[in-house]
């Protein structure tokens, strides 16, 4: 295995440097020493060489290039980094490029185990050591922060787990026992009941969040969901708590599994219970006057296209039935999957890849029809919504999405951010990411490929077929989501879909269309992992990445409302894939105990906290007067003014966004948010706004957007070194 490398170029944005390549354990280092003019030559100036650090899990894909038989071209390597850094290297003996490709590739993808990455022998600077990211967030301190648990509120915290992929302590109503969580969980995928993740401290309304009901084609229901969910539409209110009702003959919370477990309960007292519960959801009980709540709208989101929510019935799953929930409202707001946004994606990188060779700018056009800024403007409308039912009407909001760890931690962190200052500080939108991407379960190891794959890795005349990313397809229409959902019926019913403790089998194949993850074969754990795992391509997709690009664009519209600049934005994405921290190598909460993560690794806050003046807005104003306009404390997304981040992708803003022409007027129109609104007595069908059932959220996105200068160059390539 080779070490060292001498007289390799450098090839990057049509420029070429000569150097030297080293390969360590953990990084690929390029180094160079500049010329020195004549100037510096005559006073003595030391020129101290340059280099470029690779971290190996940032590598997405890697091909080598032989040199053809009697040729004077040199063997290269390109790469192509999840930073969207791309270089080219190229070598004057093939036998040596063929040693450093075979030597890239073990190294990256020989590890088989999360605990065999650099975060776990990583040794940080002097400057991190101050700091203890793993501290930062503190759940009983964020929730008082909140004021969900002051006395006469009308929540408790509940210490018991009924999802491995869910966070310890969950806020739940005082009025709902364990008891009724516990059979409330087997009606939601991977049992993820209903959530609190936000208190509004204002009108006392919530967002909360879960994973999509077991419905069904048979239109199977759950009490115990259904009075959580009441339950949680009530706590704004000062009325008589829900588990004061009761029926003639017993408390359904101390009912036996056999009557409240799942689906329709044969006795009469669970149905009277029922109308007692929708009495109370819809007003028909006495109440006493509240100041807030008089306007609520409580709606029910699902993130999903209609016609995926619909297919998924045919698998056991589906979306709520409305009828049962007559106490609010649904919408749905058709995000597409984690598959066609892993395929947008890669047509935006399609674009670009050419960069190592050239400096010519992208195709705008080319970029245009990838359909990322649709995406992030669907996402970004999503938020406004839940923003506006929270902030404005006074109701509450719970959000789903498939399993509930993906889409739904997009809405929820957006949304949070539009309505609560602290979440647009520097350690607010830690706390932000800690609670409802990290503690919630987003799947960080599945979604970014931290273990890499060795199909990213190709000898370019050994190649068969194309590009592994791209093998879904597009994934789009209700034809292609109708079929996924009934081919993947037989491997859903031949399980045991218990949807509670464990994760079903699965081939990582054959999948529900909707499902974000396949559910993974159990394995014998060794200090938290499992003794060799592959990163399955088709488990990748840039949800968090989206996330980012979202507050990129708030922050870009509203600049001086967020403590933290684009530069911390940029970095953390960086270092969700440099797997120089912990944080980011784990599912869930879980994961993470049972690795010991907060003892064996270190907290990518640590990085961002030693170097805050870095990532400072100096344009940030702190001061909230919701009667002084600019300083309100909401904020909505300007869908219509979203644009390319460009920095991220490493061009300039002229490349991508193009010049915003002199006069031109400011596209006031808005896209339709909602692809369905489904209510109580609709008979479960939906008014689609797209005659196939799937509908574009932001169709029209303006290409043109309203681009600020540029004030730094994207300069920043592989590990910064201290």
């Amino acid at each position: 295995m080779l070490l060292q490398v001498d007289n390799v170029t450098l090839a990057r944005r049509g420029e070429q440097v000569d150097g030297t390549l080293h390969l360590t354990p953990h990084h690929l280092i390029f180094s160079h020493t500049p010329p020195i003019s004549p100037e510096d030559s005559i006073k003595g100036v030391v020129i101290r060489p340059k280099e470029l650090w690779i971290t190996y899990p940032i590598i997405a894909f890697c091909t080598l290039r032989p040199a053809p038989a009697a040729s004077r071209q040199l063997s290269s390597i390109r790469l192509r980094c999840r930073d969207f850094t791309f270089v080219c290297f190229y070598f004057v003996n093939e036998h040596k490029a063929r040693d450093v490709f075979e030597s890239i590739k073990q190294w990256t993808c020989k590890s088989g185990r999360i605990d065999k990455l650099y975060a776990f022998s990583y040794q940080p600077p002097p400057p991190e050591k101050e700091f203890n990211g793993w501290e930062l967030y503190d759940p009983r301190k964020e929730w008082a922060r909140q004021g969900c648990l002051e006395e006469g509120k009308a929540w408790r915290l509940s210490e018991i787990n009924f999802s491995p992929t869910y966070p310890a302590l969950i806020p739940v109503p005082s009025s709902i026992s364990d008891n009724t969580l516990n059979y409330a969980g087997r009606y939601r995928s991977r049992a993820r009941i209903p959530a609190l993740t936000y208190f509004h401290p204002v009108n006392n309304c919530t967002i909360t969040r879960s994973s999509q009901p077991l419905v069904g084609v048979r239109q199977h229901r759950s009490i115990q969901d259904e009075k959580l969910l009441s339950a949680i539409f009530m706590t704004s209110r000062t009325e008589r708590p829900l588990a004061s009702f009761s029926t003639p003959e017993k408390d359904a919370d101390n009912s036996s599994p056999e009557t409240s477990q799942v689906m329709v309960p044969e006795l009469n007292n669970a149905e009277e219970l029922e109308d007692d519960l929708l009495a109370a959801g819809s007003g028909g009980i006495e109440e006493q006057s509240s100041i807030y709540g008089a306007q609520q709208s409580n709606l029910i989101v699902d993130a999903r296209p209609t016609v995926n929510a619909f297919a998924m019935q045919a698998v056991g799953l589906g979306s709520e039935n409305m009828d049962n929930y007559k106490f609010a409202t649904k919408a749905y707001l058709g995000i597409d999957n984690i598959h066609v946004m892993r395929d947008s994606l890669n047509k935006v990188i399609d674009t670009l890849k050419e960069s190592d060779v050239t400096p010519l700018g992208p195709n705008r056009d080319q970029l245009a029809r990838s359909g990322w800024l649709k995406h992030i403007g669907g996402i970004l409308d999503g938020a406004r919504l839940i923003t506006r039912q929270v902030g404005l009407t006074h109701s509450h909001v719970l959000i789903h999405c498939s399993d509930g760890w993906d889409r739904t931690s997009q809405l929820s962190a957006l949304s949070q951010i539009c309505l609560d200052p602290y979440f647009r500080t520097l350690e607010g939108f830690m706390v932000l990411v800690e609670k409802d991407w990290l503690s919630f379960g987003h799947m960080f190891r599945h979604r970014s490929g931290h273990l890499n794959c060795e199909k990213w890795f190709q000898i370019e005349n050994e190649r068969i077929g194309g590009d592994p990313n791209r093998a879904f397809g597009d994934g789009g229409g209700a034809g292609k989501a109708i079929e996924n959902a009934f081919l993947s019926a037989k491997g859903f019913f031949n399980r045991d879909n218990t949807s509670r403790n464990s994760l079903p089998d699965s081939d990582g194949e054959l999948q529900n269309y909707e499902s974000d993850t396949p559910p993974e074969k159990p394995t014998a754990p060794r200090s938290g992992v499992s003794e060799k795992e592959v990163t399955k391509p088709k488990e990748t997709s840039p949800v968090f990445h989206q996330f980012l690009d979202a507050t990129y664009q708030l922050l870009h519209q509203y600049p001086t409302r967020f403590e933290f600049n684009e530069r911390f934005l940029r970095r953390l994405l960086y270092h969700l894939y440099s797997c120089q921290f912990g944080t980011f190598l784990f599912n869930n909460e879980k994961e993470r105990v049972d690795c010991k993560a907060s003892e064996r690794t270190r907290s990518v806050w640590d990085y961002f906290l030693a170097r805050r003046e870095q990532f400072t807005n100096p344009q940030y104003d702190p001061v909230i007067d919701d009667h002084q306009r600019g300083k309100e404390r909401l904020i909505f997304p300007r869908v219509n003014e979203t644009r390319w981040w460009n920095e991220v992708f490493g061009r300039t803003d002229a490349e991508m966004n193009g010049p915003r022409p002199s006069g031109a007027p400011r596209d006031n129109s808005q896209s339709p948010v909602l692809t369905g609104i489904e209510t109580a007595g609709s008979n479960n069908t939906v008014k689609s706004t797209a005659a196939s059932g799937v509908s574009a959220v932001t169709s029209g996105v303006s290409k043109l957007a309203f681009p600020a200068e540029r004030t730094e160059q994207p300069t920043e390539v592989g590990v910064e070194m201290q």
